[in-house]
């Protein structure tokens, strides 16, 4: 086992930033990128959680936007942390994929290192800590806004955190949504949502949300039915992280799609 006077702390990134310090750089630097900022970046848009019954369900859209055009159209950002926790990520890709693999091996570094899980809690304030030491970069436009999610052992329920740029730390009981098409993801589940929802209802009303979303928002990409791509649906429960397949996602889209058809 690892014992930690070999580290001197259990904080991953500051582990990096002692050792290898031309490599990970100063994240609290104001200048962090010098002068001059990528102009062609990706960007993730929409993500959403919401509490059920069993649990919570976290998801995503697939798709990165390059200025006005389709950059990606399979990107991934929803992220398992470890047995009962998930985090999705909006805002510019490259940051919000470094920001959610680092925080994975953070959680994955403490446990081996204190031989015990690290609490909900525990996960939620160290990802705050991780999005305030990417301050510099949000202040030059490269932003990640986190959505955190999770199986509270100790009280038994889904629990979901949300993020502002300062790395100040938020609890939702029962939905939230970020990114360029939130605000239409959060009107859908508004409407939509219900205390102690069956894991049925939930889905129906996070693939709903998401098709809201990406008929609204052009950052936001809906189902592909010719390309077979559909969002990201994650479960999170007692049980464990578990994704909803392909094919289950694509029947809850035909269904929502034969219900509007009759409208």
């Amino acid at each position: 086992m690892l014992k930690l006077h070999d580290y001197g702390t259990t904080d991953f990134l500051q582990i990096l930033k002692n050792r290898y310090p031309d490599q990970v750089g100063n994240w609290n630097q104001p200048n962090g990128l010098q002068d001059v900022l990528p102009q062609n970046v990706l960007e993730g848009t929409t993500v959403l959680a919401l509490v059920y019954n069993e649990g919570v369900v976290i998801a995503g859209d697939r798709q990165a936007t390059e200025g006005y055009q389709v950059g990606e159209r399979r990107i991934q950002k929803v992220f398992k942390i470890d047995r009962h926790s998930a985090i999705a990520v909006a805002g510019v890709a490259g940051p919000c994929i470094e920001t959610a693999k680092l925080f994975q091996v953070q959680v994955e570094f403490y446990e081996k290192i204190e031989g015990t899980s690290l609490s909900l809690d525990g996960q939620a304030n160290y990802l705050s800590s991780l999005v305030r030491a990417n301050l510099s970069l949000a202040m030059q436009g490269l932003i990640v806004l986190p959505l955190f999610a999770g199986y509270d052992l100790k009280h038994g329920k889904g629990r979901i955190f949300k993020y502002d740029a300062l790395g100040g730390r938020y609890e939702e009981d029962s939905y939230y949504a970020i990114g360029s098409g939130g605000k239409d993801a959060r009107t859908t589940l508004k409407k939509l949502y219900q205390s102690d929802m069956s894991k049925e209802s939930a889905l129906n009303a996070v693939a709903e949300a998401l098709w809201d979303a990406a008929d609204e928002d052009i950052a936001t990409g809906g189902p592909d039915l010719i390309r077979k791509i559909f969002p990201t649906l994650t479960l999170v429960t007692e049980a464990g992280v578990s994704e909803v397949p392909d094919d289950t996602v694509a029947a809850l889209y035909r269904e929502l799609v034969a219900r509007l058809e009759q409208l």
